[in-house]
């Protein structure tokens, strides 16, 4: 019986960058999936698609079933803590030998930042359960400023309230090479990689390399962290996940978030995608 690779989470930016690579890499996995209608761009060759919702603990036990080794990620809800310990249930009743979890770049249980304390939870369960594992803790997506494209598309300019605090920004890509190094590869049981870039940049300095990628002037523009949670409520954020991004942002602006460290190189032997290079090849997004 040939044991599976779960990926949940697998249309999102994530999710979708480490199915595409499993599939090139003629790997067989399972794609978990909230509506497989949904779901072209990983219908793939080595694919197969699954319907599967956190809420819905039974159709987690029917999507891990013959699975040996999971992906874990879900949308950082206010759920998302439950969602996540019932997957790490299931998956240690489904006999799944190792999950690698998509956390996040300081990541504690006592952090004044929502998001770093439910991660820290899971990862807690999941190294009570027996599983082996792999963590991945990202610092900020260079793809996170994809959120900010209506006003760098419309107004050369993208807003939040950060000051001149420097960020390691991460390319989703190169999360994504070390997921599938996890998934695939021995010898990264046990291992919390740290993910960062290899540069720390405040956003007008990503503002300048966007504006050289783009051809024309793109401004950073520094706001107060409430004008920043009434923008994105404005835009149909959920409060809890605004007041949540808001202590992200918080944190960095204590330049928290500002060190560089090797955990991709680690991973993949690889050195990290530069911001330039983001830039770059995103560069049709803004236009």
């Amino acid at each position: 019986m040939n044991r599976k690779i779960l990926v949940t989470g697998a249309t999102g930016s994530n999710g979708t960058e480490i199915v595409k690579r499993l599939s090139a890499q003629n790997t067989q996995v399972r794609a978990m999936v909230r509506n497989p209608d949904r779901a072209k761009e990983i219908a793939l060759p080595n694919v197969e698609l699954v319907e599967g919702n956190f809420d819905r603990p039974e159709t987690l036990l029917e999507a891990l079933t013959e699975v040996d080794r999971a992906f874990l990620l879900t949308n950082s809800t206010e759920h998302a803590e439950a969602q996540q310990l019932a997957f790490v249930d299931a998956a240690r009743q489904s006999s799944v030998k190792h999950i690698v979890k998509l956390s996040q770049f300081a990541a504690d249980a006592h952090s004044p930042v929502r998001f770093l304390r439910y991660h820290a939870a899971v990862e807690a369960a999941i190294q009570a359960s027996g599983m082996t594992y792999t963590f991945l803790r990202p610092n900020l997506f260079m793809q996170g400023l994809l959120g900010f494209r209506s006003t760098i598309t419309s107004q050369n300019a993208f807003y939040a309230a950060i000051g001149d605090a420097k960020v390691s920004v991460v390319d989703v890509r190169d999360i994504a090479d070390v997921a599938v190094a996890a998934l695939t590869e021995a010898g990264h049981e046990g291992k919390i990689y740290d993910l960062t870039g290899s540069q720390a940049l405040t956003h007008t300095e990503m503002a300048e390399y966007l504006s050289a990628a783009l051809k024309r002037q793109i401004a950073f523009v520094d706001i107060p962290p409430e004008q920043m949670r009434e923008a994105m409520v404005g835009l149909g954020m959920p409060a809890w996940q605004a007041d949540g991004l808001i202590e992200d942002y918080a944190h960095y602006r204590r330049n928290e978030a500002a060190a560089i460290v090797s955990g991709i190189e680690d991973a993949t032997g690889k050195a990290p995608r530069q911001f330039r290079d983001f830039a770059r090849d995103y560069a049709t997004v803004f236009s």
